[in-house]
């Protein structure tokens, strides 16, 4: 099974296997000579994997048969970049190729369909391969696929960098985004400035749990590490070696606190500044003297020594503007420059830096942010916030690198958030990944020429080990390098499905810490009138999902996939595929599900609720996740929710949940009160509720009636309208999240 599918595969009408042994050779029929060893990894793997090397690569001779040979030759009819073709025969294979990287990932190929990595290292007995006769033509559809590390939130040890960097090129990626700088550390050496290295590279401690929750928790834990000069060389040298290039990250000119905290005339203040210990973004930025941009051009003259890639990343993204607009020397230059706002001032500091790398011959790239206020001349721009800033930079005539929060931010959740590790938020499964397509509809066909590809980010804030690391990113970074590489005509999720769970296999001996969702099951559910109906369905096509009222009776019903079940009883529900663990949830509904429910403003079309408004009370409670589907929210308004029942209701009591997430400006409203009626027209209050002091998370509230009967309730919403100083987003309006009403 390969990944990513090649553009074509033809089974050959011959014998039907070619076998390696210890006699066969590599040949090399016409390639003179080559930037790096095409063959050296496929090699290295192959006798650890057989307990033998593989004879050459060494050049024809006149007269030598190719029987039990592996030739290599250079073709001049594959015009795309990095294409070959790989023909296995019965007695002999044949790669073609217009380039070593091409022969590079031929080799890849050669390796997934000869299973190696699935297999132990060879120890007494030696191994011979059987490969099925076959002829591949294969060539990439972007000329940029990529995966992004940040090491700055969490230091990542040399060793998995580079296993970091096998792993894209197994899957034929070839750029790594490496994130060297920001506000949490510095975490490569600068020789001429050494203090990046003592002060900016070391925090004191960092922040435990979710950014949102208060109060803050830390660990007292020191924290940090950089990368020596000599270290990112050996780096470097080993990703060419496999064909990857490696894009260093210099954060300008926000993001800057670390680099600040070291040389505190960097900023716009006298300081002090410390190397942040928490996320989000902060204020302190570079500020625009010269003696910024003489340090700034110095880090960088370092840099491109380093790395030889025809990119530099500037950065450029979440830079505030609040020094700038209090700085005089920032005022000063923005008078002398003729610029209108802070937004002309960034768009002059970034173009600033880009004539500096341009003269060294190289090219920036940076966030979409880098848009506003004007565009530099020659960037190339990575469009973060969905695919605006892509299409707005395309139709400029800039290159684009396709990075979208919807699809490539492999730091969100990827399965259900409640039964995950901790992560910053949103979700993105492997099957949202593999539907992105890089290039937008509403571009033109010249325009489209912009789009050189796309890449996947993978912030580390709450990702803080390698194990953790490779959990977050595969497998959905196999879907991604298929979206990248394979043709949008041969792509078929649950073929894909299919075959990444038999090539699961050889990440299994890669030792690669993947996450196992591929077969777990997903539901979709609808609560109404007749209970509660779930939608099944399994991500792999066949697999069978059986669902239990009661585990400890080991009786679970079979259904397949699509089939509606109607459970008309509250209680818990249990849900499984034949190789997943076990999922639940819990159908609680009470009076509230026969009432007609309506609010007077309807929730932001953000968070509208899975079922619209029946989301709130479908008998189904939220997470504490947000981003889930089971909570409404409304944004900076009062509103009321109305119940009215079909007939007289006791009411004794009524429960609301109700999120506070300050950090995510989500606040306990200011009040709630609720009034009953017996004809819909007149109401009397029958409790109320106002806020007290409560810690960040999902909270239940329960206003206690006086068992009267209603026909109609009205509940009041009083939320926070402006969010107080101290807090984040002060002055904005807060939001207001509920989920289940509940009536006893």
């Amino acid at each position: 099974m390969i990944a990513p599918l090649p553009v074509s595969i033809t089974n050959e009408p011959t014998d039907g296997y070619f076998v390696i042994n210890q006699e066969t050779q590599i040949i090399l029929e016409s390639f003179p000579s080559f930037s790096f060893d095409p063959f050296k990894v496929f090699s290295e793997v192959f006798e650890k994997k057989s307990g033998y090397a593989l004879g050459g690569p060494q050049i024809k001779q006149e007269g030598q048969v190719k029987t039990q040979t592996i030739s290599v030759i250079r073709s001049n009819t594959i015009e795309q970049v990095d294409g070959y073709e790989l023909n296995v025969l019965s007695d002999h294979i044949v790669v073609s190729a217009n380039n070593e990287t091409g022969i590079f990932y031929a080799l890849q190929t050669l390796r997934q369909m000869m299973r190696m990595d699935a297999l132990p290292n060879a120890k007494d007995q030696l191994r011979n391969w059987s490969i099925p006769t076959v002829s591949i033509l294969d060539y990439p559809q972007f000329t940029y696929r990529g995966m992004h590390l940040d090491v700055c939130r969490h230091y990542m040890p040399v060793e998995f960098v580079k296993k970091y960097i096998d792993l894209l090129a197994y899957y034929k990626m070839n750029r790594f985004h490496w994130h060297l700088t920001d506000d949490q550390g510095w975490r490569i050496e600068i020789k001429q400035f050494p203090k990046l290295q003592e002060v900016a590279a070391w925090r004191d401690e960092t922040l435990i749990g979710h950014y949102r929750e208060t109060p803050d928790r830390y660990d007292g834990i020191r924290h940090g590490g950089y990368y020596t000069h000599e270290e990112i060389k050996d780096v470097v040298a080993y990703a060419a070696q496999r064909g990857v290039t490696i894009i260093p990250e210099i954060e300008m000119p926000g993001h800057a606190q670390a680099a600040l905290a070291a040389y505190p005339k960097l900023g716009c203040t006298a300081g002090p500044y410390e190397v942040v210990e928490t996320w989000g973004v902060f204020d302190e930025v570079f500020c625009p003297r010269e003696s910024t941009f003489v340090f700034l051009e110095k880090v960088l003259d370092e840099v491109m020594e380093l790395f030889p890639s025809p990119y530099i990343h500037i950065g450029g993204d979440e830079c505030p503007k609040t020094r700038w607009k209090s700085c005089p020397h920032c005022q000063a230059r923005m008078q002398e420059e003729g610029l209108k706002d802070e937004h002309e001032l960034q768009s002059y500091f970034i173009t600033r830096i880009e004539k500096y790398v341009n003269s060294k011959g190289r090219n920036i790239i940076g966030w979409d942010e880098i848009l506003e206020g004007g565009l530099a001349p020659n960037a190339t721009v990575m469009s973060w916030r969905g695919m605006k800033g892509g299409i707005d930079a395309a139709k400029s005539g800039h290159d684009v690198i396709m990075t979208p929060g919807t699809h490539c931010y492999f730091d969100y959740y990827q399965a259900d958030p409640a039964v995950e590790p901790l992560a910053i938020g949103g979700l993105i499964t492997l099957e949202k990944v593999y539907s992105f397509n890089p290039v937008p509809a509403d571009l033109t066909s010249a325009e489209a020429k912009h789009i050189l590809g796309a890449q996947a980010n993978l912030w580390t804030e709450y990702i803080g080990s390698p194990q953790q690391a490779e959990y977050m990113a595969y497998p959905r970074a196999i879907a991604l390098a298929e979206v990248l590489w394979t043709p949008a005509s041969r792509r078929d999720w649950p073929e894909f499905a299919k075959r990444l769970n038999q090539h699961l296999e050889r990440l299994d001996g890669m030792q690669v810490n993947y996450a196992r969702h591929l077969n777990d099951p997903s539901i979709q559910t609808i609560s109404d009138e007749n209970g509660l109906a779930i939608i099944w369905k399994s991500q792999l096509p066949g697999e069978a999902i059986f669902y239990s009222r009661d585990t400890t009776k080991d009786d679970w019903t079979k259904v397949t996939q699509g089939d509606i079940t109607i459970i008309s009883t509250r209680g818990p529900v249990f849900y499984k595929s034949e190789s997943s663990k076990i999922y639940s949830l819990d159908y609680q509904p009470t009076k509230a599900k026969d009432a007609k429910i309506s609010v007077s403003s309807p929730p932001d079309q953000l968070y509208p609720g899975a079922a619209g408004i029946w989301t709130l009370i479908d008998g189904l409670d939220g997470t504490i996740h947000f981003n889930g589907k089971d909570w409404c929210g409304w944004r900076g308004q009062e509103f009321t929710i109305d119940l009215l029942f079909s007939e007289l209701t006791t009411v004794d009591s009524v429960r609301i949940n109700f999120l506070n997430s300050p950090g995510a400006w989500i606040h306990t409203p200011e009040s709630f009160k609720i009034e009953g009626s017996i004809d819909g027209n007149e109401f009397k209050e029958i409790a109320s509720w106002h806020k007290k002091p409560l810690e960040s998370g999902r909270h239940t509230i329960t206003l206690v009636g006086d068992g009267s009967k209603v026909k109609a309730l009205k509940i009041h919403i009083l939320p926070v309208l402006s969010i107080p100083e101290g807090k984040a987003g002060a002055g904005k309006a807060a939001w207001t999240f509920l989920d289940e009403i509940s009536v006893y």
